[in-house]
């Protein structure tokens, strides 16, 4: 799940989406799965807090959220283009080993019997 950040948190349409997507309780569409957690802003500290929160909302959705690697794009408005394409190559490099690994994440919970 690819997020923006705003005034430190998480947009309120896409809490509003997870709220909806956990019922019925005990029986969420999320529930068992396996999630991910990028995003990107223009401060510095990329979209940590905003992930924190959403978290702790998968926490109640009995999501699985991958703990590592973490993928918080910082100063984002410098890593991409005007037409949206990452240009940075450092962080596209970060992408793929996230990617790689949430694969690897999502694969395991395809073998479970």
């Amino acid at each position: 799940m690819a997020i923006p950040e705003y005034n430190h948190g998480v947009p309120g349409v896409m809490k509003n989406a997870i709220d909806w997507a956990s019922r019925p309780p005990g029986n969420a569409l999320l529930g068992g799965k396996p999630v991910d957690l990028i995003g990107a802003s223009p401060g510095i500290t990329g979209t940590a807090r905003g992930q924190s929160q959403l978290r702790q909302a998968f926490e109640f959705t009995n999501s699985y959220c991958m703990p590592q690697p973490e993928l918080l794009v910082f100063k984002a408005h410098e890593k991409f283009d005007k037409g949206g394409r990452l240009t940075d190559e450092l962080t596209a490099q970060y992408l793929q080993r996230y990617l790689a690994a949430f694969a690897t994440l999502g694969q395991s919970f395809c073998s479970r019997p």
